[in-house]
């Protein structure tokens, strides 16, 4: 039997999204889990960082946040799941 070892097992920046007052909020994080401010840029790790993944913090999130990644080709570029970790 052959095991399958993923190559992309290593941890990503990542935006946490979610449904605040009704409106689609989302914070950026280093890999690390640093907050992120404005620039990107991580002290922790000393690095600018990239988010291309979005961790959603329900159903109601994730379906909002495909929806966006469909329709916008600002979102195209991002993947999305569910979960309060990466």
């Amino acid at each position: 039997m052959t095991t399958i070892i993923e190559k992309n097992a290593t941890p990503s920046d990542y935006y946490k999204a979610a449904i605040e007052n009704g409106s689609l909020v989302m914070r950026p994080y280093c890999a690390c889990g640093n907050a992120l401010e404005e620039d990107y840029f991580c002290e922790k790790c000393n690095r600018r960082c990239h988010c291309n993944q979005i961790i959603c913090d329900s159903e109601a999130t994730l379906k909002l946040v495909k929806s966006h990644i469909r329709k916008s080709p600002k979102f195209s570029a991002f993947r999305a799941k569910i979960g309060h970790s990466v």
